[in-house]
């Protein structure tokens, strides 16, 4: 399969301010083709503070006694893939119509347990397809296998040699060892990003041991295998740590944008002459939201509270509204009547695939052809847009990509 939405530099980009870190610009550190001395005696050092948190001296054992520090991870940290998206660009990859698809699929499959979740904690079924859809494909195995490895390794290597944050690291790495502690997983089974984030929803070791509960009442707390644990806490973090409200949408595309700052109603939102985009009545006209034009000729919108809920799971304003537009759209909603200055329509799954094909034919690598664009398919995008002198040279599967490859080199 081709690999999926830039999705361990997200995970890494949300946990490391979801979780109260800020994020940090990453010099080189020197040394880091392989692991440096000294590991063994900070490993020994380390048992101490884990047994201080309360880790049973058998689980350290078992999890860190052998234990090699995955050293890769420094470089993976200092050399994210750059690809400079347009705000339409970034909305246009992860509402696509494979993943458009795959959530109505996927919604199809779990409807109960959807509804289940809206019952218990109010959470709209869009957004937790979305949330869903742009961090692991619906819950993939070939995302796990393919994107995925053993993350005590990876924690292991940034609680030792990271020096900007090293106490997070090791609060985490202690998080992961409590879960082992607890038999909610094992050290083969607890395979994520090279940050550390793991399952269908890409839980942080804290995310899971804090906000994770048991929803499908099998006795133990996992993101792995059934959806409903993964789901339900999901839902939950939103409720708890976003504040999410129970019957409220996120927002609206609106007209008639007001350059006026702050909150209101709806209703004094509509008598200053906002409306919805779609023509309908704001129907909830008590509930307050704020004005946002994200760029300047764009498409405007009104958001609610549930939009910030969702930016709770991810700090990008970009990020919540894609992960809001996606739900939307799997649940019949059309694309925004206002469209991004020099904007262009995303291409239809058959479209990327067709991308795709005449790359790989043409000798770039896009690690398969199956409709989902991620880096190794932006990769070679930019590749073929350098070798055609197409400019700029940024990566995206779009329409004039499509036909510069339709007339060949």
């Amino acid at each position: 399969m081709a690999d999926d939405d830039s999705l361990l530099p997200l995970a890494l980009t949300r946990r490391s301010l979801l979780l109260g870190a800020g994020a940090v610009a990453l010099t080189p550190l020197p040394g880091l083709a392989a692991a440096p001395q000294g590991f063994d005696q900070w490993r020994e050092a380390f048992r101490a503070r884990a047994l201080a948190r309360g880790i049973s001296e058998g689980t350290y054992i078992r999890v860190m006694s052998r234990l090699e520090p995955d050293m890769s991870v420094f470089k993976k940290m200092q050399k994210q893939p750059e690809f400079h998206e347009q705000l339409w660009q970034y909305i246009n990859r992860r509402c696509s119509d494979w993943r458009i698809s795959a959530g109505k699929v996927a919604l199809q499959k779990h409807g109960a347990l959807f509804s289940r979740i809206e019952k218990d904690f109010g959470v709209e079924r869009g957004t937790l397809l979305a949330l869903w859809g742009v961090e692991t494909a619906y819950g993939d195995p070939l995302v796990q296998q393919n994107h995925m490895k053993p993350v005590f390794p990876s924690l292991a290597a940034l609680a030792w040699n990271e020096p900007r944050r090293k106490k997070y690291w090791e609060t985490e790495l202690i998080n992961a060892l409590r879960i082992v502690d607890k038999g909610w997983s094992t050290p083969n089974e607890m395979r994520g990003s090279w940050a550390g984030a793991m399952g269908h929803t890409q839980w942080m070791p804290e995310v899971w041991l804090n906000v994770g509960f048991d929803y499908d009442g099998d006795g133990r707390v996992s993101p792995f295998g059934k959806p409903d644990d993964a789901l339900g806490s999901s839902a939950r973090f939103l409720v708890k740590r976003g504040k999410y409200r129970r019957n409220e949408h996120w927002g609206y595309e609106v007209t008639g944008a007001s350059n006026v700052a702050g909150s209101r109603s709806y209703a004094q939102w509509a008598a200053a002459g906002v409306a919805r985009a779609d023509g309908q009545a704001f129907p909830r006209p008590n509930d307050t939201a704020q004005m946002w034009t994200p760029v300047a000729g764009g498409p405007s919108f009104l958001l609610g509270q549930n939009f910030y809920a969702v930016k709770s799971y991810n700090p990008s304003m970009n990020y919540a509204l894609a992960i809001v537009h996606l739900g939307d759209r799997i649940l019949g909603g059309g694309p925004f009547r206002q469209p991004f200055p020099g904007s262009e329509r995303a291409l239809t799954l058959a479209e990327v695939q067709e991308v795709q094909t005449r790359l790989t034919k043409a000798g770039f690598d896009t690690g398969g052809t199956d409709g989902r664009v991620g880096n190794d398919t932006m990769k070679a995008v930019k590749d073929f847009q350098t070798r055609a002198g197409l400019q700029p040279a940024d990566g995206y599967a779009g329409l004039k990509v499509l036909a510069r490859l339709r007339q060949g080199l």
